[in-house]
């Protein structure tokens, strides 16, 4: 009991702590200032078309404003990449994370559509002059970071908003190609009842108002349009960083990053790890590569 309490004190803030050794050493109360702008997390909801999606905001210490990361979580992201987000802030960044509409108990229907609304929503309420002050946000610099799927809405959602600085891109799904390549070796029909299956194989419990055949009839009617390769005209003046592993995705992957150095950008850097699709043996060196690009984008 005597060495817990003494953990206690030792760890709790304003803590007395002893300068010396012995029983005359001397104690002082250190405590934080009140000007001082530490690291911390506030959680709060995101409206987005009627519904209040689940989010938090790991924030940098310092004044800021802070370059900013949103962080896009895959299908149906079971690897939030938290650990991710612990490290980009060390590195001066504030980081955004939330739950689309319809999973992870955010409120409302889970869609591919609706996903590339809700990213959409985070940014124009981040950018709102009252939320940038409270989050100490820098959203002149705002770049987004998206795993599988969230890789696909990272792709959408800088396509449609020129003021994304860039993306980071990890094992990402190529959504719409992946419809279209079904298509073009089964007949329709049999091309919606793989996607379904292959939906509900990742598992669907965090999702809500959805169901695979809904979500693979969404892709069967966008799928052209949602193709990684029909954005690279709207993403050839950024920064893009492609990161793939031994998923199976690596391909699509690659040659996104072909059709963007072909459309012009000379800023796309590519990089393979030999790992699985949640890079579980490979978070420090993942972590590693997303500093280093990030660096380019300043502090």
């Amino acid at each position: 009991m005597l060495l817990a309490a003494g953990l206690f004190t030792a760890l709790a803030p304003g803590a007395a702590r002893a300068l010396g050794d012995g029983d005359n050493a001397k104690t002082s109360i250190v405590k934080p200032s009140q000007n001082e702008a530490r690291a911390s997390m506030e959680s709060m909801q995101i409206p987005s078309h009627g519904s209040q999606m689940n989010a938090l905001v790991y924030i940098a210490a310092g004044a800021g404003p802070h370059p900013v990361v949103v962080l896009l979580h895959g299908f149906p992201g079971n690897e939030r990449n938290l650990d991710l987000a612990q490290d980009i802030r060390r590195a001066g960044w504030d980081v955004v994370y939330f739950n689309y509409r319809g999973s992870w108990g955010s409120p409302g229907n889970f869609s591919f559509s609706h996903g590339i609304e809700d990213v959409a929503a985070v940014l124009a309420y981040l950018r709102q002059p009252e939320n940038a002050k409270r989050l100490r946000l820098d959203m002149s610099r705002i770049v987004l970071i998206g795993h599988s799927m969230g890789g696909f809405m990272a792709v959408q959602a800088a396509s449609a908003d020129s003021a994304v600085k860039g993306i980071a891109m990890i094992s990402a799904a190529d959504m719409g190609n992946m419809f279209e390549q079904m298509r073009e070796k089964k007949s329709p029909a049999e091309a919606l009842h793989e996607m379904s299956k292959g939906l509900a194989g990742e598992g669907m419990a965090p999702l809500s108002g959805c169901t695979p055949d809904g979500l693979a009839k969404e892709l069967a009617d966008h799928g052209a349009t949602w193709a990684f390769t029909s954005k690279a005209d709207a993403l050839k003046d950024r920064p893009v960083l492609v990161v793939t592993s031994d998923d199976g995705l690596a391909n699509a992957n690659d040659a996104f990053a072909t059709a963007l150095r072909h459309a012009g950008d000379t800023q796309v850097t590519s990089m393979h790890f030999a790992t699985d699709h949640a890079y579980s043996d490979k978070r420090i060196e993942l972590s590693h590569a997303v500093l280093q690009w990030l660096a380019m984008f300043g502090k």
